[in-house]
């Protein structure tokens, strides 16, 4: 119980689906939730049911099982890195201590939540949130470090 508490989770999205029946329409939702410690370590997850509150609670729940670690280097990120998913394109660049984080509403809760904490984005494509969030995170797990670099090139840089 002690690590759900360290863990903040944000609400990114939360859509509504209607289904017509013979008696009307039926509701259910959809919730785009964040998890993440504001170190290095986040989560996304994407719950559904038939009230919101249930929604909210398994993305959260389904989040904290898919935590990631991503690497930070002094509160950004090593490197460019362009990430996509669906129709959604993002472009991430490293920036200098001070600047803060230059980002759309679902990619900022993706960022804070992972302990980035100066860095310059632009969406380039779609403005989907659910596709924001992924390509972000995806992006993010895409960094590599100076160290790691060398390590597969086999050469000192």
């Amino acid at each position: 119980m002690e690590e759900e508490r360290e863990f903040e989770e944000r609400v990114v999205d939360v859509n509504r689906v209607a289904k017509v029946v013979k008696g009307g329409k039926r509701f259910r939702f959809s919730a785009t939730v964040v998890v993440g410690d504001g170190v290095s370590r986040v989560g996304i997850a994407f719950g559904k049911a038939h009230e919101v509150s249930a929604a909210v609670r398994k993305g959260a729940e389904r989040a904290q099982r898919n935590m990631k670690t991503v690497k930070i280097v002094n509160g950004t990120i090593p490197h460019s890195v362009v990430s996509k998913c669906g129709g959604a394109r993002i472009l991430m660049k490293p920036a200098a201590p001070g600047t803060g984080i230059i980002a759309c509403e679902p990619v900022r809760a993706v960022l804070e939540l992972s302990g980035v904490r100066n860095i310059l984005t632009k969406s380039l494509g779609s403005t989907t949130t659910k596709n924001l969030v992924k390509a972000t995170f995806l992006g993010l797990l895409s960094v590599k470090t100076k160290e790691e670099i060398e390590k597969i090139r086999g050469v000192k840089l």
